[in-house]
């Protein structure tokens, strides 16, 4: 059974708010990004806005952007437990600034935060595509901003698993 339009946007709410809390935690640890992790953790929150505006509509299904949400329900709870988990573990044992630069890569390569991407790329016909668009125009492809900030700062780029 697939899952509904509700489903997919209250899990990727989800990922956008859990994602906002890692930077936070990254911003309040790593005083020489500080202004870095604040950027991304505020966009993140503003992802987060614009999917909660889009499920008050009153009428989602009918102009609700197809392609604005990633389809595969597993790979997005996936990535949120995934997210929950390296919280914890900053949380309780900080990791080094280059493993948390990495890791914000690896999760924004991820599902729901490449497809957010793939989306804003995107040709659309419809207005209300368009007017998320405008509203996320700002904020978009953080993995590629993350990429030059570590370019930017002698981090190297590396595969975590």
């Amino acid at each position: 059974m697939a899952p509904t339009l509700a489903t997919l946007l209250d899990e990727s709410i989800q990922l956008e708010l859990n994602l906002a809390k890692l930077y936070t935690l990254f911003n309040d640890q790593f005083s020489e990004d500080e202004e870095f992790w604040w950027q991304l953790s505020m966009e993140e929150r503003s992802h987060a806005a614009l999917l909660q505006q889009e499920k008050k509509q009153p009428q989602p299904l009918q102009f609700f952007p197809e392609n604005l949400l990633a389809k595969d329900l597993d790979a997005l709870k996936a990535n949120n437990a995934f997210i929950l988990e390296q919280s914890k573990r900053f949380a309780d044992a900080p990791c080094s600034r280059e493993e948390a630069l990495n890791l914000a890569l690896k999760i924004e390569m991820s599902a729901g935060e490449a497809h957010f991407q793939e989306f804003m790329e995107s040709e659309t016909g419809s207005l209300t595509a368009d007017i998320f668009k405008q509203l996320a125009s700002e904020d978009q492809n953080h993995a590629r901003r993350i990429r030059e900030y570590m370019k930017e700062n002698g981090v190297e780029a590396r595969h975590l698993d």
